[in-house]
């Protein structure tokens, strides 16, 4: 395992692209002041120890040097010892509807990502819970397991869209029996699902199935993502609005978020709904309503006693130093001996 100590310091490597523009810059200009001076083989008989590729090896030799400071800077660390700490915390799943409704832009910039924002921002205030994904649409599929990397959890749930599931509609009864497996305590109290969604056209049985899940113990929040008033499902090529969803008829279908669905499944699944159009709000309710959760103490891996790798970046960046310094532009006499390119044969 791993830790970068200071990502900022990344930004520097802009300047690499910046060189290679001067050096580039600086060759063009060489060239055409020279064969303003004399023309090419009397530069040739002028010159005839220079090397062009020396000069290419020498910047090469320098960007690696810079590469390596620059990650020196940003101090990579390995950890080398991997512990089991014991933790406090709530098993959380969260449920997101990855149906083309949640394409719709009457939230900005579309209920699907600011559904993923809202649930990136519940995650980067949770301390010590778990927490696991559920995509679904026309059925349900598992992204992540219950962790506490939540990173990984980030990393996963950016990755999610309308198009990983190929059949549509809302089939949240489906969300919620996946979730049950999430849960490995058969005795634990303590499990939280929330299910983010516009709350449109969710399949029947949603409340029983909910009503269900209470019964296991599991207890079931709603975040509502859309507006009542509703807005078209664009259709986009290349990023560019192509047209507009159309229903059998040929009109265009107007999605509209569905609190009283929301509302109705959350109150049986013994929690309560909450409007995700404001994050700071979301993320305060669900930090209340976290807070009055009884906790469970688990066991939980991870690395401990990290120790820095930048000494061996700078020693790299030394050597590519020295190696660029003594590196001089002149041909060397064995290569030059072997006539890999048969130059020789051409002078004469």
């Amino acid at each position: 395992m791993y830790q970068l100590d200071q990502k900022i310091y990344f930004y520097a490597l802009i300047i690499i692209p910046i060189i290679i523009l001067i050096f580039l810059a600086l060759q063009v200009w060489k060239k055409r002041t020279q064969h303003k001076f004399a023309n090419k083989s009397l530069l040739a008989k002028l010159s005839p120890d220079k090397s062009s590729f020396k000069s290419v090896l020498k910047l090469i030799m320098f960007l690696l040097a810079i590469t390596c400071l620059i990650i020196a800077l940003v101090n990579p660390k390995i950890g080398t010892k991997l512990e089991t700490v014991k933790r406090e915390g709530v098993d959380i799943v969260f449920a997101i509807d990855v149906s083309k409704s949640m394409l719709a832009e009457d939230i900005a910039p579309n209920r699907l990502e600011k559904a993923k924002r809202l649930v990136s921002q519940i995650i980067d205030n949770l301390v010590s819970d778990r927490v696991g994904i559920i995509a679904y649409a026309g059925q349900a599929v598992p992204q992540l397991p219950i962790t506490t990397d939540y990173a990984a959890a980030k990393m996963f749930l950016q990755s999610i869209n309308t198009d990983m599931l190929s059949s549509q509609g809302t089939a949240i009864h489906e969300a919620v029996n996946l979730a049950k497996t999430y849960y490995d305590d058969q005795d634990q109290t303590n499990r939280i699902l929330f299910i983010v969604s516009d709350g449109e056209d969710h399949a029947q049985g949603a409340v029983s199935a909910v009503e269900e899940a209470k019964q296991d113990g599991i207890k079931v929040y709603t975040i509502g993502v859309g507006t009542t008033k509703g807005d078209e499902i664009p259709i986009k090529q290349n990023g560019v609005v192509a047209s507009y969803k159309k229903d059998q008829n040929g009109n265009t279908v107007i999605t509209k978020l569905d609190e009283n669905t929301l509302k109705s499944i959350a109150e049986a699944g013994g929690g309560e709904y909450i409007d995700g159009t404001n994050t700071k709000q979301v993320v305060d309710t669900v930090k209340k309503s976290l807070a009055n959760v009884q906790k469970k103490e688990f066991e939980s891996k991870q690395f401990a006693d990290f120790k820095d790798q930048f000494q061996w970046f700078v020693g790299a960046a030394i050597l590519f130093l020295l190696l660029d310094i003594f590196l001089l532009e002149k041909k060397t006499t064995w290569i030059t001996k072997l006539n890999l390119f048969n130059e020789k044969e051409k002078e004469s």
